[in-house]
């Protein structure tokens, strides 16, 4: 657990010094996540499993420039058994009026995934703002090893 809590610190020092940087907004997301795993079984081959679950954290969104942001997140996920720290780090960019593309690398901190505690995988996500504090968001998460799982979500972020 020690060194669980030195992870969730180094992410929480991240998403304080990235939002600090220029004109900063702070929100609360949360949604479903549905998750593939790729499961190896000897003599039988591969095949995939899947999981529902939940998430739920902050963001902080940065504006660069009128079109680019540079958004943050500390996310929690749980999956049935499998808990998580999920910090992506996204190139949000606005592509029409409210319809925004997020593109970027997430750290995951998996509290107890077969011994390996740090994952970096790539997300790329569609973000719709209902209001200037509302939006719908979906990302697809694609893990780059055989442990590593993909998984979409979906959700809605609140800015504070």
């Amino acid at each position: 657990m020690k060194n669980s809590l030195k992870v969730l610190l180094c992410f929480t020092f991240l998403f304080g010094m990235l939002s600090s940087l220029a004109q900063t907004d702070f929100g609360v997301k949360g949604g479903l996540n549905y998750t593939f795993f790729k499961v190896s079984e000897g003599n039988f081959g591969n095949f995939t499993t899947t999981e529902t679950g939940y998430y739920g954290g902050v963001f902080a969104d940065i504006e660069i420039e009128d079109s680019f942001d540079l958004q943050v997140e500390l996310l929690y996920i749980g999956l049935n058994d499998f808990k998580f720290l999920n910090a992506p780090i996204y190139l949000k960019y606005k592509i029409y009026d409210n319809f925004h593309i997020l593109v970027g690398p997430s750290l995951n901190y998996f509290f107890d995934f077969f011994n390996a505690k740090l994952k970096i995988r790539a997300d790329l996500g569609l973000a719709y703002n209902l209001t200037p504090d509302l939006d719908v968001h979906m990302k697809y998460v694609i893990g780059f090893n055989e442990i590593s799982p993909n998984g979409v979500f979906l959700g809605v972020g609140f800015k504070l």
